[in-house]
């Protein structure tokens, strides 16, 4: 039987080094990273989703965890890193992460330079990476599932860093891919860390569920957070929620 030190989570935690922090200096007049001295967050399951609204942090913060981690911050892997690098932001460069044991295997997916890491990708790499196509040759959510199930395997250790993967993805397409994160989790070779506004893939089994909505970052259940409540309510009764909305009678 494998040793569970050899399984995913491989990055234990995320902290701040007190005399790397630069006050006043974005992001640490957020309220999720103000308190620098004791911030640390944990990472106990192979898949971790962070939620919260628009500006809640979630972005700055995977982005920061992906930097640290040696991806670019553009998108991509530690071997593929399309365009010029933006200098690493203020929060990763005062990141302190703890592996058991280290990989440098990995990507950092950013749906917003996505076209531009295709296009990188569909040069320099084999066609059977993304099922016999080019990227730019498939619809966006084929190609974006066709990055997670043909590029992003479960063959070696790996940690996958995704912001806002379901954008292009419809609501069949997040199905379809929360099979492939059941694949990852179930692989014990993969971690993922995954910044979503989708109460799908939040229903991830297993996952570990974090909210950075209130000013910190708190455990939450998939009910109690505020992406699942607005879309039950929607899809429950959309004519008094459009009613309420534009206030008509």
């Amino acid at each position: 039987m494998k040793s569970s030190r050899l399984t995913s989570p491989f990055l234990r935690s995320v902290s701040l080094v007190p005399e790397k922090v630069r006050a006043g200096t974005f992001p640490f007049g957020h309220p999720a990273f103000l308190d620098d001295q004791d911030f640390a967050l944990g990472f106990g399951a192979p898949i971790t989703i962070l939620v919260g609204e628009n500006g809640s942090g979630k972005s700055t913060l995977i982005e920061a965890i992906a930097t640290a981690a040696g991806f670019p911050a553009l998108g991509g892997s530690q071997d593929h890193r399309p365009g010029s690098e933006p200098a690493a932001n203020a929060l990763a460069l005062a990141m302190r992460l703890s592996w058991l044991p280290k990989v440098s295997n990995g990507f950092f997916f950013r749906a917003e330079s996505f076209f531009g890491l295709a296009s990188y990708l569909d040069d320099v790499a084999d066609l059977g990476n993304y099922g016999e196509r080019a990227l730019h040759r498939q619809s966006h959510g084929e190609s974006f599932l066709a990055l997670f199930r043909h590029r992003l395997e479960t063959h070696q250790r790996a940690l996958y860093l995704l912001d806002e993967p379901e954008v292009a993805l419809s609501p069949m397409r997040q199905l379809a891919f929360l099979r492939i994160l059941r694949e990852w989790q179930r692989s014990g070779r993969v971690q993922a860390v995954i910044a979503t506004h989708s109460p799908i893939l939040m229903a991830l089994p297993g996952a570990a569920l974090l909210s950075l909505d209130g000013g910190s970052i708190q455990p939450v259940s998939l009910e109690d957070t505020e992406h699942y409540r607005v879309t039950r309510s929607f899809l429950a009764n959309p004519e008094k929620v459009l009613r309420d909305l534009f206030d008509d009678p």
